[in-house]
């Protein structure tokens, strides 16, 4: 038996010499020494380092490099790449950053724009993007000298943290730097003005890159579709994908589900399915992707039904839905009211051996609750924990929902407690859906305990709770109180600013104290913060005007005004909304008012867009 060790008294071989070999021993022993000095080499060092990286070792690699240092073993820069790599996976982009810096005073390893743009894509990688730009700075200050990939890498910094005019002078410095921009480069800087809503200089980029040599890929095509799409200007994007044609990029599988989710959500569904049928009829392979956005885009039409037949067209092409399929079908089908077709919808999914998540489940508890059955969706809920799902906040709190819904309240408290006993935290939605209970039952007492127990967690009240306790002090005919939180309110971010249902409630408070100029100048406040008036707040002026004046008026002249105010503010939407409320009311609007709406109305694109939906509902 021959062992050989390293000097350190790691083993490093071991030879097992059986009878009949003895006599190679001298032909073998020249090997061996080979192998000892091969071993002993700076070649094995970064062998034992690349191992330690790969199994993210890295105490064993400061050893390592501890050794190498004493031993003064030469330090070459891949080394350090491949350390830095180890610290990007691991997600450690700070140690990356330390390695770096250490480089030339500790190991006398000359850094270069190699392992500059190592670590730059750490950084970027884990989205440190202020420290990616702290970073590029402080190298460029010391001298290095960046090429094409730093560039790529600093552009996309910068777009991801929306510094985009910051990209484009960076982008526009490629040139004096002797750096050409790729495809990348211009896919990544196009992307960032999408995002931006900036579409048109996007598409500029496009002609600006094909000018200097620099012929688009179908990602850079499919940024453009994608930023169109968002805006619903689905006509330039189909010239795009005829663009696309013409130079020879193919469409792939991404043009085509970014295509059918713009006009799924212009709700021009009869163009995507039709586009579905092109995809394969052009060897391009839908996806799990491509199905769920057309079933969803169908959920959102009110056509489930159709959803679920797409759904079995999917699965007979070997797709397998994911939980969101499943979830927006349940969640279409108990909108529509067939809750016995969601049902079996869940029967069969649970025969074909597809196990529910968290967020299947969440959709059916919400789909019962909303159909009056909160009893079936606590069953439900039991048997989601009895098979290891556990339930979430959204979960609990559609289950509270449903049974205040339904008037059970002992019950709707009980799913409260269960869920903190659970150690489940509750949400904003949870403490909102609370409160709304509470303060609907007349529990105000109830209600402010809860509220302060919310503000205690840490929790920020949403427009949902704040209106919930608003509610609660107006039934309560605490309406100051109301307005105070109100006035909070307006001192909050966006999630918690007053929407018309806030001010409804307070407009119903006032009215029951008969304190109409306040109600009036709080409509007032309303419209000036560019919150639109619905059907409810009409509905409660009209009640004051034919109730609670004397003499009586119908309120025509007060809707009429109305009617100008958001005029005269742009806002027609609304204004027409006041306009049929009247005309539902059977109280004629002045000739100046029908005028103006007309006028407005009668402009061409929307006289398009008009009979476009027009056409739609006649024949979808």
């Amino acid at each position: 038996m021959l062992q050989i060790f390293s000097k350190d008294g790691s083993f490093i071989a071991l030879f097992a010499i059986n009878n009949h070999a003895h006599q190679n021993i001298s032909k073998k022993q020249s090997k061996v020494e080979a192998f000892y000095e091969f071993m002993q080499g700076d070649s094995t060092f970064y062998s034992l380092i690349e191992n330690f990286a790969s199994l993210r070792d890295f105490v064993s690699l400061e050893r390592m490099l501890d050794r190498m240092k004493r031993e003064q073993r030469v330090f070459t820069e891949k080394i350090f790449i491949v350390i830095f790599k180890a610290y990007g996976k691991a997600h450690l982009p700070d140690k990356a950053v330390n390695l770096f810096n250490r480089m030339v005073e500790e190991f006398n390893c000359r850094q270069s724009i190699r392992s500059f743009n190592s670590v730059l894509n750490v950084l970027i990688q884990e989205c440190c993007f202020d420290q990616a730009l702290l970073f590029y700075s402080t190298g460029i200050g010391k001298g290095i000298s960046p090429n094409f990939l730093t560039f790529n890498l600093i552009i996309k910094a910068m777009c991801k943290m929306g510094l985009v005019d910051r990209a484009i002078s960076t982008f526009r410095e490629m040139s004096y730097k002797d750096c050409t921009p790729d495809v990348f480069t211009y896919s990544t800087l196009m992307d960032g003005l999408c995002k931006e809503g900036r579409i048109d200089e996007a598409i500029s980029l496009l002609d600006e890159m094909q000018i200097e040599g620099c012929f688009p890929n179908p990602v850079t095509y499919n940024v453009l579709i994608n930023g169109l799409c968002q805006r619903g200007d689905l006509a330039r994007a189909s010239k795009l994908v005829d663009n696309m044609f013409l130079k020879g990029c193919v469409p792939n599988e991404v043009t085509y589900n970014t295509l059918i989710h713009g006009l799924c959500l212009k709700g021009k569904l009869e163009k995507a399915v039709s586009l579905l049928e092109k995809m394969l009829s052009s060897k391009c392979v839908p996806n799990d992707v491509t199905y769920g956005t057309l079933i969803n885009g169908l959920v959102k039409q009110g056509k489930t039904a159709d959803g679920v037949r797409v759904l079995v067209f999917m699965e007979e092409k070997g797709y397998r839905p994911n939980e969101f399929v499943y979830s927006a079908l349940f969640s279409g089908l108990f909108k529509e009211g067939n809750a016995e077709d969601a049902m079996k919808l869940w029967e069969e999914m649970v025969e074909k051996g597809l196990r529910p998540n968290v967020v299947v489940y969440s959709a059916l508890i919400d789909g019962l609750c909303q159909a009056g059955k909160p009893d079936d969706a606590k069953d439900i809920l039991s048997e989601m924990v009895t098979k290891g799902c556990t339930p979430n906040a959204y979960t609990y709190s559609s289950l509270m929902r449903g049974f205040f819904k339904t008037g059970k309240f002992l019950k709707a408290i009980l799913v409260w407690k269960d869920m903190e006993s659970n150690g489940c935290t509750p949400n904003k939605v949870c403490y909102s859906v609370l409160l709304q209970g509470l303060c609907d039952y007349g529990k105000l007492k109830e209600g402010l305990m809860v509220w302060k127990h919310m503000l205690g967690r840490g929790c920020k009240p949403d427009v949902v709770a704040y209106s919930s306790l608003i509610h609660g002090f107006c039934n309560a005919g605490l309406v100051d109180d109301g307005l105070r939180l109100l006035n909070e309110m307006l001192c909050q971010d966006a999630d918690s600013q007053p929407d018309v249902v806030t001010y409804n409630i307070l407009f119903e408070g006032l009215c029951k104290l008969n304190n109409i100029s306040r109600a009036i100048d709080l409509l007032n406040s309303m419209l000036d913060r560019g919150c639109d008036p619905d059907l409810i707040t009409c509905n409660i002026f009209l009640r004051i005007f034919q109730e609670k004046l004397s003499p009586q008026q119908d309120g025509s002249d007060f809707l009429d005004g109305l009617v100008l105010q958001l005029c005269k503010k742009q806002r027609f939407v609304a204004a027409s909304l006041i306009v049929e409320v009247m005309l539902q009311k059977y109280i004629s609007p002045k000739a100046s008012t029908w005028g103006r709406i007309v006028k407005e109305l009668c402009k061409p694109k929307k006289v398009e867009a008009t009979i476009e939906k027009c056409r739609s509902k006649l024949f979808n």
